[in-house]
């Protein structure tokens, strides 16, 4: 094999690798900083899983609780919202299916309809009146 020839197919794995790290390192982003999920080394399952899998959890999550009863929280969407919305400078909630935030962020890369907070909420249950109206117009106006 010719020199030219070796040169050349170790520039293009170099920027192929270089492509992959910068892709990579974006996805990353999408735990928000401010969340509990910055600070944690994984989710209920190893981030690869989770990125994989996350919808047949919701889906499992859902047949469970509304066919059987059973309100595990393991694989809840309110546990992911809790675990991964982040705060603004008010410590209001910020809609965690806004374009920025973890939810929103990763079905805008990934070019996937995101209509699970068409029914659920998008910020912690248990907020002050307050802060909830705030994140729920956030979401009314600009979520989707």
């Amino acid at each position: 094999m010719a020199k030219a020839t070796v040169m050349a197919i170790l520039a293009a794995g170099l920027v192929m690798g270089a492509f992959a790290y910068a892709k990579a390192a974006e996805i990353k982003r999408y735990v928000v900083d401010g969340s509990q999920a910055a600070g944690l080394p994984s989710c209920v399952e190893p981030t690869e899983r989770m990125r994989r899998m996350h919808m047949e959890f919701i889906k499992h999550q859902r047949i469970a609780t509304v066919h059987q009863g059973i309100r595990d929280t393991k694989y809840s969407l309110a546990g992911c919202v809790d675990c991964h919305v982040s705060y603004d400078a008010q410590h209001s909630p910020r809609p965690i299916n806004q374009p920025d935030q973890f939810c929103g962020a990763c079905h805008r890369y990934a070019s996937v309809k995101l209509d699970c907070f068409d029914c659920h909420a998008a910020v912690p249950k248990g907020l002050d009146g307050d802060q909830a109206s705030r994140a729920d117009g956030l979401t009314q106006g600009g979520g989707r």
